[in-house]
């Protein structure tokens, strides 16, 4: 089984990448893919860049040049739930791309025209496999499944925190992880979206998540661990 990693900041993946038996280094265009070996389990590694297109374009790489089984992003999001605390866990059931707008046609937000779905499903059995870690390594009150919006947009505003919320019903917000699972649904890759709480995505946000963005990345690094070790 071949499972690939994506973060999209250095915080979210070096701690990974140094506990990870490296066997080779693969660059492609201006990324660099580390491939090797973690917890008994062969990895493909990268660090994407922030945003939806960066995303996009690892995960499909993923998919078609390294033809991994699985694919798992990692890494950080504001919380949108207000029972959600920083450094909880959200483990994503579905991710949809909130800014996504063709209401001028008639289609509510987030709705992509033309595809058969605008909301993509994780995998069943990663999302246990990463409750029971999640359960197992922090304790459960710190453990969450919900859905993950992703948009090419800080949020950093409490009108917006409430609109995605009652809207959407999202638990978190980010920039990239429904656009690797939007690939995953095209190229029929079971995926997760595993995101540590950094922020409360609300006008402190930009200094909140400057201090906890390593804390949070870290405890993203631990439930990635428990995840292989029982992949």
């Amino acid at each position: 089984m071949k499972i690939g990693i994506i973060g999209a900041m250095h915080e979210e993946v070096i701690e990974l990448k140094e506990i990870m038996k490296i066997e080779k280094e693969e660059k492609l265009g201006n990324l660099t893919f580390f491939c090797g070996e973690l917890k008994g389990k062969d990895i493909v590694l990268v660090e994407c860049g922030i945003g939806k297109v960066n995303g996009a374009i690892c995960a499909t790489l993923m998919a078609k040049y390294f033809n991994v089984d699985k694919v798992l992003f990692t890494g950080v999001a504001g919380g949108l739930n207000p029972d959600v605390n920083i450094g909880d866990i959200v483990v994503s059931t579905d991710a949809i791309e909130h800014d996504f707008d063709t209401t001028a046609f008639g289609d509510p937000m987030g709705i992509i025209p033309r595809m058969d779905t605008s909301t993509f499903i994780a995998d069943k059995e990663l999302i246990e496999v990463a409750v029971s870690a999640g359960n197992a390594i922090f304790g459960e009150e710190k453990i969450w499944k919900g859905r993950v919006l992703s948009g090419d947009i800080f949020v950093a505003d409490g009108e917006k925190i409430n609109w995605l919320r009652e809207f959407f019903n999202g638990e978190c917000v980010e920039m990239e992880g429904a656009a690797v699972a939007h690939v995953c649904h095209v190229f029929q890759k079971p995926f997760l979206i595993i995101r540590s709480i950094s922020d409360k995505a609300n006008s402190e946000a930009n200094v909140v998540f400057s201090e906890f963005v390593k804390l949070a990345a870290a405890n993203s690094k631990k439930l990635i661990e428990g995840i292989l070790e029982r992949l």
